[in-house]
């Protein structure tokens, strides 16, 4: 037996509990992995309370990332006891996932956990960590410098916002940090912005063509706030789309793609091939500073995380929730 978080719907009725199950109850897969720590994302919050219907198959784990030692295996690259980690593939979605002591995965989802990252701190990063290489990864590929000019992080108490902005600050580039919580302004400071706004200065309608401010950014938020960021980019910039935290629309013109030649790339962390994950996390193990973690990151059991998934949506959570799934 082991211990999961376990949602259900039966007769139209959505049902979240903290229960334990048999590992026959595992789903199909070639790896079992005694998983030792888990997150809570945003992706995981909606499962969790129903507000949004991300989980596609019922009944479900949640959990979107997961780390642990391989129980067993038969895919040809992993065996008892090495070392793994994981971040969407639609687990938690479609495929049980990590708020559980034990999880069978495909074994080609996995990466090896590097070296120099321990458990908790793979976690701690988890997929905000992650997608926010992968967008920096991806200006810098397009040709953004630190010389280039400022760079604007929208949600940035978020933890891909936190991330964001303490990755590019290590990089040498200079940051604008736009959040709805100002009170935390010193903390973002101390993650590396140079600049913090309110995010009310972007999260209404604008205007088609906007002031150039920025020669990039990294967009967790979508809907206007993403309208207005690309408004405002400066001729020939950059934007990295991986969220939608405000919303899925997009109500903006074309007028910044055509006249200014700004590039909006959009960042999947879901499905990015093996090669890809494995240098986004090689990058990680060397560019961003672990000291960081410990304001960023809070841990809890697993008996806490239904409660925290109405917390994380409302916007009332900083940063990460590590998930300790034998606690």
């Amino acid at each position: 037996m082991f211990k999961a978080i376990l949602v259900d719907k039966k007769d139209d009725m959505y049902q979240v509990q903290l229960t334990e199950l048999e590992e026959a109850q595992l789903p199909e897969g070639d790896v079992t992995v005694r998983v030792a720590f888990s997150t809570l994302n945003y992706k995981d919050g909606l499962a969790i309370t129903g507000r949004s219907p991300v989980v596609r198959k019922f009944p479900m784990v949640p959990g979107i990332d997961l780390v642990g030692t391989v129980e067993t295996s038969n895919h040809p690259s992993y065996k008892a006891g090495d070392k793994v980690l994981l971040n969407g593939w639609g687990v938690g979605e479609l495929h049980w996932g990590g708020l559980a002591q034990k999880a069978r995965l495909n074994g080609d989802w996995l990466i090896p956990l590097p070296d120099s990252i321990s458990e908790r701190q793979a976690m701690a990063i988890g997929t905000a960590g992650y997608t926010a290489m992968l967008c920096l990864i991806a200006l810098e590929r397009h040709g953004l410098r630190p010389d280039s000019g400022e760079v604007l992080v929208t949600g940035a108490n978020g933890g891909v916002g936190n991330f964001a902005i303490a990755l590019l600050a290590s990089k040498g580039y200079s940051v604008t940090a736009s959040t709805g919580r100002l009170d935390e302004a010193d903390y973002l400071k101390r993650l590396g912005a140079t600049t913090v706004i309110d995010r009310a200065e972007l999260n209404s309608p604008g205007r088609a063509l906007g002031k150039e401010r920025w020669a990039a950014a990294i967009d967790s938020v979508g809907s206007h706030t993403l309208a207005n960021v690309c408004a405002s980019i400066c001729e020939n910039g950059l934007v990295a789309a991986c969220g939608l935290a405000q919303g899925m629309d997009f109500p903006a013109t074309v007028a910044p793609f055509i006249l200014r030649g700004v590039s909006l790339l959009g960042i999947n962390s879901v499905t990015r091939p093996y090669t890809e994950r494995v240098e986004a996390w090689e990058h990680l193990s060397r560019t961003f500073n672990m000291e960081h973690l410990a304001e960023m990151t809070r841990e809890v059991g697993l008996s806490e995380v239904i409660a925290l998934a109405d917390e994380l949506l409302e916007g009332k959570v900083r940063g990460r929730i590590v998930v300790d799934v034998n606690n």
